[in-house]
């Protein structure tokens, strides 16, 4: 019975193993979609999708305790939040859509997407889910969208957290001089491509299998034409200063947490959001070490502790 039973395992597995292995060589994408399950319930969260205004959100919710709102960043998913999730969703009830345009969120090919439109859509989001106080949380240009919003919605944002945050001024460095030459260094048809985008966001290189890279790649090659409209009219000044032309309205507590060597938005960022907040009650500020642009990925321990502290601080 028992040489019965191993004999069973063994088929099992090798059945299992051969399915993998064929899901990796020729369905890499069902292999990452069930990895985003796998992490999305051990952050205890659910998908779910509801209509808004002009677009279908797609949005991951679960968790108890107060409301905390995350945004993502350009050319991002709601996925980028999952593993720093995981330690937040015992102590607060999360909401993580993908912004309109990106992920699995609609998309309306002649609508535009700049951070003021953002905005605007993300109210309706909040009245569709019948939100009421909560902390708003934005990274890159999640965080000029969030900015935005807080001016215009103050009723709902109880405090405003900013994660090396788009729409400020910052120290010129070389992302902002090709982009303002209008380079879009997020553009790649290649690995090799892939390895220069991820080299911008992330200090040390991104340990992906090859297959997962190459689904990358083809969303990118899909999503060229969006990616190259949206990064065009992020370079209007009333676009990379939306947030910094807001400071002096925001009258809610407001954390900047920036990684020290983030190439993308220079860490001088983190002065103009400090010397530009006039009318807030509070201002926290924290740098990471040993991280780049994308601080719930490669610090996420470290992101959730200071959003914790934040989050229970007013």
């Amino acid at each position: 019975m028992l040489l019965r039973r191993l004999k069973f395992l063994a088929w099992l597995g090798g059945i299992l193993a051969i399915v993998l292995g064929g899901s990796y060589l020729f369905a890499p994408q069902l292999l990452m979609r069930a990895n985003y399950m796998r992490e999305a319930m051990a952050a205890h969260l659910e998908k779910h999708s509801v209509q808004a205004g002009d677009t279908r959100w797609v949005y991951y919710e679960g968790g108890d305790g107060p409301t905390i709102v995350l945004l993502h960043g350009f050319a991002a998913n709601k996925e980028v939040w999952l593993e720093t999730a995981t330690l937040l969703t015992p102590h607060f009830h999360l909401v993580i859509p993908d912004l309109p345009g990106w992920g699995e969120s609609s998309r309306d090919p002649g609508a535009s997407y700049n951070v003021d439109a953002q905005a605007t859509r993300l109210q309706a989001f909040v009245q569709a889910l019948g939100l009421q106080r909560f902390v708003l949380v934005g990274h890159s240009l999640g965080g000029a969208v969030a900015g935005v919003y807080a001016t215009e919605h103050p009723e709902h944002v109880r405090e405003l957290a900013l994660l090396d945050a788009y729409g400020l001024k910052f120290k010129e460095n070389a992302f902002a001089r090709e982009a303002m030459a209008g380079k879009d260094p997020f553009l790649f048809d290649d690995r090799a491509g892939f390895e220069r985008a991820t080299a911008l966001a992330f200090e040390k290189p991104l340990d992906l299998p090859g297959r997962f890279v190459d689904v990358l790649i083809k969303r990118n090659q899909r999503d060229r034409s969006f990616i190259e409209r949206n990064f065009n009219e992020l370079r209007d000044p009333s676009q990379y200063l939306a947030l910094q032309n807001r400071l002096g309205q925001l009258k809610m507590p407001v954390l900047g947490l920036w990684c020290h060597d983030d190439k993308i938005v220079d860490i001088s960022a983190l002065d103009s959001l400090r010397n530009g907040l006039t009318q807030a009650p509070a201002i926290s500020t924290s740098t990471l070490n040993g991280c780049n642009h994308m601080p719930m990925l490669e610090k996420p321990e470290e992101t959730a502790r200071i959003l914790s502290g934040f989050a229970l601080s007013h």
